[in-house]
C-alpha cells in the first residue's frame, strides 16, 4: 500500500545558479550541493561536479550506490582495478562497496552529475570541503600541512559516513 501524500515535503527545483546555491571545494573539484538528503529525507543526494583536467579523488569505497551521468569532458573511472574511460552523454553506477575512483582525463574541465543513494555523501562534503563562492571560484590556496590536516580528516570522518579511503 502507498502511504499518504507528505504535504510537509516540497517541490525542490535545483538551479546551479542560483545564488544561494552551496559549492564546496575538494580535492581541487568544485560541488554543487544539487539536491541534498535534508531536501529528500535521506533517500538520495545529487551533486553537480567540476573536475578539472586531471582531477578526481583519490581511490576509495562505500556502503551506497553512487550513479554518474557525464556532462562534459570525459572521465577514466577505475572500477575493481579496470580503467574505463566515459564519454559526455554516459551514465554508470558504482555498485555499493566496490573499490573505485575517477580522473578528469580529457584535457579540459569535465563536469558530471552524481546521485548517492541513500544520502549522506552530500553531508560528508560539506563537513571536510571548503565552501567557495560559486562554480567557477578558485580552490583555496592551502599550505602542505593543511592539505595533510584535512586529509586526516577526511579519513577521520569517512567510517561515520560509510566510507573508507584505500
Amino acid at each position: 500500500m502507498i502511504p499518504d501524500d507528505d504535504p510537509s515535503r516540497s517541490l525542490t527545483v535545483a538551479d546551479p545558479d542560483d545564488p544561494g546555491m552551496t559549492y564546496i571545494s575538494l580535492v581541487g573539484n568544485t560541488y554543487a550541493m544539487l539536491i541534498t538528503g535534508a531536501q529528500t529525507n535521506g533517500r538520495y543526494c545529487l551533486i553537480e561536479m567540476r573536475v578539472p583536467d586531471g582531477g578526481g579523488p583519490p581511490p576509495h569505497r562505500h556502503d551506497f550506490e553512487e550513479m554518474f551521468t557525464i556532462l562534459e569532458g570525459e572521465i577514466e573511472f577505475t572500477f575493481r582495478g579496470d580503467k574505463h574511460t566515459v564519454q559526455a552523454g554516459s551514465t554508470i553506477n558504482i555498485p555499493a562497496n566496490a573499490p573505485h575512483n575517477f580522473r578528469n582525463v580529457s584535457g579540459a574541465p569535465a563536469r558530471m552529475l552524481c546521485m548517492c543513494t541513500p544520502a549522506g555523501q552530500d553531508e560528508y562534503f560539506m563537513r571536510i570541503g571548503d565552501v567557495v563562492a560559486g562554480k567557477d571560484a578558485p580552490p583555496p590556496q592551502l599550505t602542505a600541512d593543511e592539505l595533510a590536516e584535512r586529509r586526516r580528516y577526511a579519513g577521520e570522518l569517512a567510517p561515520a559516513f560509510r566510507s573508507e579511503f584505500l
